[in-house]
């Protein structure tokens, strides 16, 4: 079972998204950037340094949503998402085919990896 965080990255009232590359897992899916936790790093701390390498941002993490259980064919995670505002930095894609900010209300327009996909419901809802 992986452990993993993302971010919900807040700015000007729009959400950041990123679109996974062809070469990984869940082509071409859309999330909410963060990474697997290493070591005894904090759920935070994971994030703020996956954000960093893959994003070029840095962020403020703030509260944490619900956690989301999820089984895929060929592997399982937790999900840990949190809300976030980004403090410095410049978008810097290093992983991602693309990441891009939109409202809130467009997030339902994206074919999500499936994990995300309660992250945007509970989202769609605050």
């Amino acid at each position: 079972m992986l452990h993993v965080t993302c971010a919900i990255i807040e700015h000007n009232n729009k959400i950041l998204i990123c679109q996974r590359s062809a070469s990984m897992k869940l082509p071409l899916k859309w999330e909410f950037p963060g990474g697997k936790i290493e070591g005894e790093e904090s759920k935070e701390e994971c994030l703020k340094r996956e954000i960093k390498e893959e994003l070029g941002l840095e962020i403020e993490v703030g509260s944490a949503l619900t956690h989301v259980e999820h089984y895929y064919p060929e592997f399982s995670l937790y999900l840990y998402p949190f809300l976030c505002k980004w403090t410095r930095g410049s978008l810097a894609i290093t992983e991602h085919v693309q990441a891009i900010w939109v409202n809130k209300s467009e997030l339902k327009n994206y074919d999500w990896a499936e994990a995300d996909v309660p992250v945007v419901k509970e989202i769609s809802e605050l």
